[in-house]
Formats: C-alpha cells, sequence, structure tokens
C-alpha cells in the first residue's frame, strides 16, 4: 500500500492561495506567483513535478474543483483543467452537496464525497491500489487531514513570496512531528519534503 501524500504550493509566509478567490483569480490576488516555477523552470524541477502527478488517486476540496458555493453547482462545470486534467486518475472532491461523477479524457474521473474526509480516504485507498494517494489541496483540506493525523508525507513547494493574507496552511493543526527528510531548489521554489509523524502529546 503506497502513503498518503501531499505537495503544495506556498508563499514565505504560509499561505497557498491569495485573498479574493474568485472565478476570475481562483488562486486569489497574487496565488499564481506560487507556481510559476513549474511553467518557468519546467525542466529544472521535473523531478517534483513527477512525484506531484504520480499517484494513483487524489483527493480535494471542493473549492479547488471549481468556484461554487452552497448546494448549487454550476451543471456544465468540470474543474479549472480543460477536457483532460493532468490527475489521470480518480479525484475525491470533498462536498457537503452530493453531485454525479464526472469522467474526463486522459483517465480523471472526478468523484463527489459527501461523508467526510476519512470516507474519502478509504475510497481514494482502494482505487489506488499499491500506488500513494496524493492530498491534492487546497489549504482547509490539507489541513484537515493534517489535525487528524492522516498524512504522512508532506512537500511544500515555497516560493520566494509575501502574500500577506489568503488561505493559510497549517491552520489549526496542533503541534506536528514534522521530520525534514528532503531539500531542494532552484531560484523559483524551495522543495521541502517532510515525514509527518502526527501531532505531538
Amino acid at each position: 500500500m503506497g502513503k498518503i501524500t501531499c505537495d503544495i504550493g506556498v508563499s514565505v509566509d504560509g499561505f497557498a492561495a491569495g485573498p479574493n478567490q474568485r472565478l476570475e483569480e481562483p488562486l486569489g490576488d497574487g496565488g499564481e506567483r506560487l507556481h510559476r516555477w513549474m511553467f518557468e523552470e519546467q525542466e529544472a524541477n521535473a523531478e517534483e513535478i513527477a512525484k506531484i502527478t504520480s499517484a494513483g488517486a487524489y483527493i480535494m476540496g471542493r473549492h479547488m474543483f471549481g468556484p461554487d458555493r452552497g448546494p448549487s453547482w454550476t451543471p456544465d462545470w468540470a474543474g479549472w483543467w480543460g477536457e483532460e486534467p493532468p490527475y489521470h486518475a480518480p479525484v475525491f472532491v470533498l462536498t457537503h452537496h452530493p453531485r454525479e461523477s464526472i469522467e474526463m479524457k486522459g483517465g480523471t474521473t472526478f468523484h463527489f464525497v459527501s461523508d467526510g474526509i476519512e470516507p474519502a480516504l478509504a475510497r481514494a485507498r482502494a482505487a489506488a491500489g499499491e500506488k500513494d494517494v496524493a492530498i491534492a489541496g487546497g489549504a482547509s483540506t490539507v489541513n484537515q487531514y493534517l489535525a487528524a493525523g492522516l498524512l504522512e508525507e508532506l512537500r511544500l513547494h515555497i516560493a520566494p513570496v509575501v502574500l500577506g493574507a489568503g488561505e493559510r496552511l497549517f491552520e489549526g493543526v496542533g503541534d506536528l512531528a514534522l521530520e525534514p527528510v528532503e531539500v531542494a531548489r532552484t531560484p523559483m521554489v524551495t522543495h521541502v519534503t517532510y515525514r509527518v509523524g502526527g501531532p505531538r502529546g
């Protein structure tokens, strides 16, 4: 069985998205700067990008999937990524409002899970088989899995950016036991891999 992992881009002041997230700016004001390294330094960061896309199943929050809030869904909305999302695996979307699964090109199918983070993880584990399950984000979803002691490996991609506000990682997770196991860097990003031991007693 694979690990429960997470790759998430953050600013140096700990934000995974900027303020004022909206349809026109899904990562909030300035949030796109957290991910420039994936496109402008793609070759230099090829190993890290390969890890992000190698999981057997993914879990994400509803706000990462799309801009909808409340009980209604935009009928034809199928994510931010076009007809062929980059996951190529089952993706389990946490929501309070059920919806039928959406099958996309390239092997990605979005499944909507309304009964909590642990049932979503159980379904993702079953779908992933021997591969890892990746908690894809956003920060609120990652924080829930950290607080529950369910995340085993956390890979932070720290951009040299100060956002000042937005959606913060590590909110409400307690005093985690984080063991750094690997560090790499390029001019646009520092990659730090932690083994997560769960909340300290």
